[in-house]
């Protein structure tokens, strides 16, 4: 009797274990944009491992709660219920908005591959398609982000501009769905969320950088399995973005930092400056402040492009000290304990 034919797309994946060619399960979150990420990668990963993925869904906290990001903790609140499967071995991989990542990366986790990051971005979708400066006086723009709304706020007040920024939650559809209605004259999303689901069309302005820097982490994804599963780590470290995974490094490094010594909102952008095709020094940009705009502390260091994970949180720890020392900490009055 002839020899089974081996499936497709699996020749070179390695023989032995019974379970070698056993689907990876993949835990995501629930929403069309998790979905949508979890796909892109899926499709990655079975291209680098030679085996199929599924999806596990996953509710997480964050996905029920109704109450405002900034009052049930920020960060964390979408990531627990993912890890907490990974420990417990009912799912092999997960993939993460790295914004949503805490700082600090628990011991039995690696954080196996940073792909190569989209847009980090912040954009508008207005109503009658305005650019952020054509909004009119007293125009009502929604965010979630505390870090948006600083940084808007500053933005319109030296700009002459009046404007009325308003706490919101939901998916994108819920968010843009408050401009289609008329509610919000605007709201500001993640470039990077839009693109993923193929909503770039939405978009009514791209905001530079220089008016809003982006969260820490923001366009980029984390892929996350067991520390131990070293086959399992090794695999997915192929799909790792050396210099996303750098500037993601140097900029979460600033935000523990801050975090350490102020509960104010942080955006932070480390980018790569090139000489020609050379790439030379890598910026890191920090900003943090009041919500209402009126006082912000914004930094910029820029150094060697880092080489090893110690140099990146170097460059972060740096630049959220000189923010320290320029009142950074004061900004919000002290941390609540």
């Amino acid at each position: 009797m002839s020899e089974p034919r081996e499936p497709q797309g699996q020749a070179g994946a390695p023989q032995g274990r019974p379970d070698e060619k056993a689907a990876l399960r993949l835990g995501t979150r629930r929403s069309k944009l998790a979905m949508a990420q979890s796909g892109l990668v899926a499709r990655a990963v079975s291209q680098v491992t030679g085996r199929p993925v599924e999806l596990v869904e996953i509710t997480t906290y964050g996905d029920t709660s109704r109450e405002h990001l900034a009052q049930i903790g920020g960060t964390g609140v979408f990531v627990t219920a993912l890890r907490e499967a990974l420990l417990l071995g009912e799912i092999d991989f997960a993939v993460h908005s790295l914004k949503d990542l805490p700082t600090g990366q628990p011991d039995e986790l690696a954080l196996a591959a940073v792909p190569l990051r989209e847009d980090p971005r912040d954009v508008l979708v207005a109503r009658d398609g305005l650019r952020f400066e054509e909004l009119p006086d007293g125009a009502r723009v929604g965010t979630g982000s505390p870090r948006r709304m600083a940084q808007l706020n500053a933005y319109a007040r030296n700009h002459g501009m009046t404007i009325e920024t308003v706490p919101i939650r939901g998916n994108v559809d819920t968010r843009i769905g408050y401009v289609r209605s008329g509610e919000l004259d605007a709201v500001v999303l993640a470039a990077a969320g839009l693109g993923r689901l193929g909503r770039t069309e939405d978009v009514t302005d791209f905001l530079s950088v220089d008016t809003v820097l982006p969260a820490p982490g923001q366009g980029a994804l984390a892929i996350e399995c067991a520390a131990d599963n070293a086959d399992l780590v090794a695999a997915l470290g192929e799909l790792d973005d050396p210099f996303t995974r750098a500037a993601v490094t140097a900029e979460r490094s600033l935000l523990a930092a801050l975090e350490a010594g102020c509960s104010a909102p942080v955006g932070a952008l480390a980018d790569l400056l090139a000489d020609g095709q050379i790439v030379k020094e890598m910026r890191l940009r920090g900003v943090v402040g009041t919500t209402d705009g009126t006082t912000l502390v914004q930094l910029s260091t820029t150094g060697p492009v880092p080489e090893t994970h110690d140099q990146a949180m170097a460059l972060g720890r740096e630049l959220a000290a000189e923010m320290l020392a320029k009142g950074a900490a004061g900004l919000m009055g002290e941390r609540a304990h």
